[in-house]
């Protein structure tokens, strides 16, 4: 039940990773007393495996995150050692920025925020039960006996729900290395009802960057513009940057991975977990692209000053001195000395279609999951699903209704949408390509897309949403300022013309003072305004269809005429409306009539 007005509102956030430390603050910022509860608090905002923020698509999330006052692209600039904008040979729409950071720096911000967040309180521990009553949260018991009884609470367990870490031949418990598992949760949950699979992911081995001659690879390095995530926040100036390098793997590499492949887990078939399709690790590129003769290694710096380079693309965990003669047949590492070998990890994780689109449990109303627990892999998906987590957390403790970003409005729309509707058996990774909307959704516009829900929300402050407000409406004087669609300013700037040039032809317009952001918001709206109506013309049409609403209660089995696989789906699934069960694997358009038909003859729900 939701809390009474004697006291704030309660919620437990279980977790105090990426997804964890969104949910938590994103909670405390609406006035709830936050109890977060972690293995060791220590590791809050530890960077498991790479050391980068950020990416294609995944650079989307994390703007996304700070136009919603979230902490991940604030720390990313604070931490970072490169800034990169990925796919600037094409259009805005698919450039994503990426950021290389001081893992340690970036962890260390992270904890130092949690610290100083009024209202959120750090709790040594480890949740072992779920208790539900009546279909509603009770209570969450922790290894030592003690019984949490908040108003809501929020899972972000990531990889150490039962976690197991490969090595070769050698197993041990944990989430990651030095890091004990959650053992006893999972049987909690699947007592609850809930279905369980097991997911495995992986890191490469880390090498001591005096044994490696940096010089002789190809550098890749950042660019020379000082770029950042945040809208809000100015990263410290003085960014310490450091150069990547590049190199590729070998036929003597891969000759070592064929005679070895006995050894690892992955070629015994010893991990049960699936793994991420689109991250492999080397022992799956040498078996699955056996015709590739390299494959490519980025060598990149842990922190500024420390001495772990990180190998990212050689995610493997064959025996450890296997790996060290992998590492060295691997050209510009020969002599390179391991530090640490890498490893796989499998652990349980839910299938999203046991969630609303909400992120709250359907079968314990009050508790919400986040992060690798629903599925999928990335600091950035993580981070966003907690973020969304938290707010509706939050909002179930104070008794208001759950919110939810459509597919058109947000890239963490889309990543939602597609765990709950289609809920994917690996683990699931953003790409530009899963967003149908991806010409409004681009990376630049996120705070203007987002601040005023995000302000109304009580997610974001009255100053920082006050500051986009104030670019949307100048943004919009100079739209007006150019004339309508056939003027002729406005049609030179469609054609690729700069506002500056414009500018400097027509003083009314040098008069509007507009600054970098605002000229490069304006030019890229110009350009794209024929395409974004032709989107919103579509979105439309889909939404005078989607928006009819399905109830929960919904009996599919009792509607004749339906497929055997779609009232399959629709009915573990049971999708809010009928544009959601559009999107659903399984589901044809004879089933989509079918259903419009049953809905427009039933009361409105």
């Amino acid at each position: 039940m939701p809390a009474s007005s004697s006291h704030a509102p309660i919620v437990v956030v279980v977790g105090g990773g990426h997804a964890g430390v969104e949910a938590a603050l994103a909670c405390a910022r609406l006035g709830c007393a936050v109890t977060l509860v972690t293995l060791d608090a220590r590791a809050i905002g530890r960077m498991s495996c790479n050391p980068s923020v950020g990416g294609l698509a995944k650079g989307q999330l994390v703007r996304e995150i700070d136009a919603c006052g979230g902490l991940m692209g604030v720390a990313a600039d604070f931490a970072a050692l490169q800034f990169r904008m990925l796919n600037t040979r094409k259009g805005p729409a698919v450039q994503s920025p990426r950021a290389q950071v001081d893992k340690e720096r970036y962890a260390s911000f992270v904890r130092g925020a949690v610290e100083r967040t009024r209202g959120v309180t750090v709790v040594a521990g480890q949740v072992r039960a779920v208790h539900e009553r009546g279909g509603r949260l009770e209570g969450l018991e922790l290894c030592d006996g003690h019984v949490l009884r908040p108003d809501a609470a929020v899972l972000t367990t990531g990889t150490f729900l039962r976690g197991l870490m490969h090595v070769g031949d050698k197993t041990s418990a944990g989430g990651r290395v030095d890091e004990a598992p959650a053992q006893e949760l999972s049987a909690s949950l699947a007592a609850l009802g809930l279905e369980l699979v097991r997911l495995k992911t992986g890191t490469p081995p880390r090498v001591h960057r005096d044994s490696v001659d940096l010089l002789a690879l190809e550098p890749h390095g950042g660019h020379p513009d000082d770029g950042r995530f945040s809208h809000f926040v100015a990263p410290p100036p003085g960014r310490v940057e450091r150069v990547s390098r590049v190199t590729a793997t070998s036929e003597a590499a891969h000759d070592l991975v064929r005679a070895n492949m006995h050894r690892s887990p992955y070629g015994r078939g010893d991990l049960l977990g699936t793994g991420p399709r689109y991250c492999p690790s080397l022992e799956d590129k040498v078996r699955r692209f056996a015709h590739k003769p390299a494959h490519r290694v980025f060598v990149e710096h842990e922190t500024a000053d420390g001495p772990s380079l990180y190998l990212n693309g050689l995610s493997m965990c064959l025996p450890a001195y296997v790996q060290e003669e992998i590492v060295r047949a691997v050209p510009g590492l020969e002599r390179a000395r391991m530090l640490r070998p890498g490893y796989a990890v499998e652990y349980d994780a839910l299938p999203a279609w046991q969630l609303r689109p909400t992120l709250e449990c359907r079968a314990v109303g009050g508790l919400f999951l986040a992060g690798q627990i629903n599925g999928t892999s990335g600091y950035e998906e993580a981070a966003a699903q907690g973020l969304v987590a938290g707010l509706n957390a939050a909002r179930h403790a104070r008794g208001e209704p759950g919110v939810v970003l459509g597919r058109h409005e947000a890239y963490v729309g889309v990543l939602i949408d597609d765990l709950v509707t289609s809920s994917p058996r690996e683990p699931y990774r953003m790409f530009t390509s899963r967003a149908e909307y991806r010409l409004v959704l681009r990376q630049d516009n996120a705070h203007r897309r987002l601040s005023a829900k995000a302000h109304a929300w009580g997610l974001l402050d009255a100053t920082s949403a006050a500051r986009v407000a104030r670019l949307e409406r100048r943004v919009r004087e100079a739209d007006a300022a150019l004339g309508a669609d056939d003027a002729p300013l406005r049609r030179r700037l469609r054609a690729g013309a700069s506002f500056d040039e414009l500018a400097a032809e027509q003083p009314r317009l040098a008069a509007l003072g507009l600054d970098a952001d605002e000229r490069g918001q304006l030019e890229l709206d110009v350009r794209y305004e024929g395409y974004v109506e032709r989107q919103a013309k579509l979105l439309e049409r889909l939404e005078g269809l989607g928006a009819l609403p399905l109830p929960e209660s919904f009996d599919y089995e009792r509607l004749p005429g339906l497929g055997n696989e779609a009232r399959e789906v629709l009915q573990r699934v049971r999708p809010v409306d009928l544009g959601q069960a559009a999107r659903l694997s399984g589901v044809t358009r004879a089933d989509l009539s079918l259903l419009a038909i049953a809905r427009t003859r039933t009361a409105p729900v």
